[in-house]
C-alpha cells in the first residue's frame, strides 16, 4: 500500500518542492497549510506576512500544479495561546524568545502530526533543510542539511524519537539553489518567491517587536533609564522590549565610547550598557532540555554549540548538572549569550539536543 504523507505547504518554494519530491518518491501526498493567525488581529495588512491570503493562494496554486489535494487548517487559537502569548510573556521578563522554535514544537510537529494521524497519514513532511538518519542501534538522528547556509537543524533540536520516526525532510540533501532551479523546471508559481524574513507576526517596517507588543498586549511601553557600568544614568530608553543584548545602534544616547546593551534589568526597568568586552561570556546554563538520541551526557562531553540561529557553532564542553539543567563551557568566550534563546549541541553534523538559555557568566 502506498504510504500517505501530510505535507506542510506554506506557500513558499521550499515546501512546494518538498511536496513534489515526495510524489516523485512514490508517496500519496496531501498538502496542508496551517493558518496561524488572522492578519488583522496583529495589525498586518491582509496581503502581507506569512499565513496571508497571498500565501494561501501560492500554496493552492502549487498544489494544483502538482495535482494533489490541499487543505487549510485553522490553528489560530493554538498559535495565539502557545506562541504569541508566550512571546509577549518572555519579553515582559526581559528575555528574547525565538517563537519559530515554539511554533515548530507545538504546531508543525505537534498539532499537524495529530492531524496527520486523524487523516490516516503515516508521515508529515516539511521544507526544512535538515536530515534524518538511523544509528547502528536503530535510534533516529537529526542531522544538519547539506546546504550549510540554509541548515535549519538548530530550530528542530526539540524533536523526539517518535516525531523523527514520523517526519520526512525531502530537501535535506539539496541546496537552496537546486531547490529554486527544480521549481523553475516544474513551472511552480512560487519558483522565484522571496524567502520569508524574521518573525511572521511582527512587521519590522511598522515598529518591530516594541510596537507589536504594545498593540498585542494593550499595554504601553514604560520608559526607563539607560545605566552604564559605573551606575551613571545616560538617558531614557523607550521600553525594554525595544532592545536586545549586543545592540549598539538605535540607543539614542551620546557617549564618547561605543556602548552596547549588556543586560535588561526588569526589576529596575533599566537597560544596562557596557563596552564590547562586557558582552562576552564563557559559560551558560540552560533548562527545558531535550536530548534526541540519548538519555544523558558524559561528565564533560566535547561538543560544538550554537547559541542563536544565525551563528556558527563553537567548540565547548557540556554536561547535565541536574535532570533538567545543562551546563556549557565554551573554549572561547561567546558574544551576547541571551536569556530566552536556545543553545543547541552538535557532534559533527548530528544534533545532540539543546535547551533554553537561562543564564551566562
Amino acid at each position: 500500500m502506498t504510504e500517505r504523507v501530510l505535507a506542510a505547504m506554506s506557500g513558499g518554494v521550499d515546501s512546494s518542492v518538498a511536496a513534489y519530491l515526495l510524489l516523485k518518491s512514490g508517496y500519496d501526498v496531501t498538502g496542508a497549510m496551517m493558518k496561524l493567525f488572522e492578519n488583522e488581529d496583529v495589525g498586518e495588512d491582509i496581503m502581507s506576512a506569512c499565513c496571508s491570503l497571498a500565501d494561501k493562494g501560492d500554496a493552492e496554486s502549487a498544489a494544483e500544479r502538482l495535482d494533489i489535494p490541499f487543505y487549510v487548517f485553522n490553528y489560530a487559537e493554538q498559535f495565539r495561546d502557545g506562541v504569541m502569548d508566550a512571546f509577549a510573556r518572555e519579553y515582559s521578563l526581559g528575555r528574547t524568545p525565538n517563537p519559530c522554535v515554539e511554533c515548530n514544537r507545538l504546531l508543525k510537529f505537534g498539532a499537524l502530526l495529530e492531524r496527520a494521524e486523524s487523516l490516516g497519514c503515516r508521515y508529515i513532511a516539511t521544507g526544512h533543510y535538515a536530515r534524518i538518519s538511523r544509528s547502528g542501534s536503530g535510534q533516529y538522528l537529526l542531522k544538519k542539511g547539506v546546504d550549510a547556509s540554509k541548515d535549519q537543524s538548530y530550530a528542530l533540536f526539540f524533536l523526539s524519537q517518535e516525531q523523527l520516526a514520523r517526519t520526512l525532510f525531502p530537501l535535506g540533501d539539496m541546496t537552496k539553489s537546486e531547490t529554486r532551479e527544480l521549481a523553475r523546471e516544474l513551472a511552480l508559481p512560487n519558483a522565484s518567491k522571496r524567502d520569508s524574513q524574521d518573525i511572521c507576526f511582527v512587521n519590522a517596517a511598522e515598529g518591530g517587536y516594541g510596537e507589536f507588543l504594545e498593540r498585542y498586549t494593550g499595554t504601553p511601553a514604560v520608559p526607563g533609564d539607560f545605566i552604564d557600568a559605573d551606575g551613571s544614568i545616560l538617558g531614557q530608553h523607550e521600553g525594554l522590549a525595544r532592545y536586545t543584548i549586543g545592540q549598539r545602534r538605535g540607543l539614542g544616547i551620546s557617549s564618547s565610547a561605543r556602548l552596547y546593551v549588556r543586560e535588561l534589568d526588569v526589576r529596575r526597568n533599566a537597560v544596562l550598557l557596557g563596552d564590547e568586552a562586557s558582552l562576552y561570556k564563557k559559560t551558560l546554563t540552560a533548562r527545558r532540555i531535550n536530548l534526541i538520541a540519548t538519555d544523558t551526557l558524559g561528565r564533560d562531553t566535547r561538543v560544538t554549540a550554537k547559541i542563536r540561529y544565525g551563528m556558527r557553532e563553537a567548540p565547548a564542553i557540556a554536561r547535565l548538572t541536574d535532570e533538567d539543567e545543562l551546563y556549557v563551557e565554551f573554549d572561547e568566550p561567546q558574544r551576547a549569550i541571551t536569556r530566552g534563546q536556545y543553545v543547541v549541541l552538535y557532534d559533527g553534523d548530528t544534533v545532540i539536543g539543546g535547551g533554553t538559555i537561562e543564564a551566562a557568566e
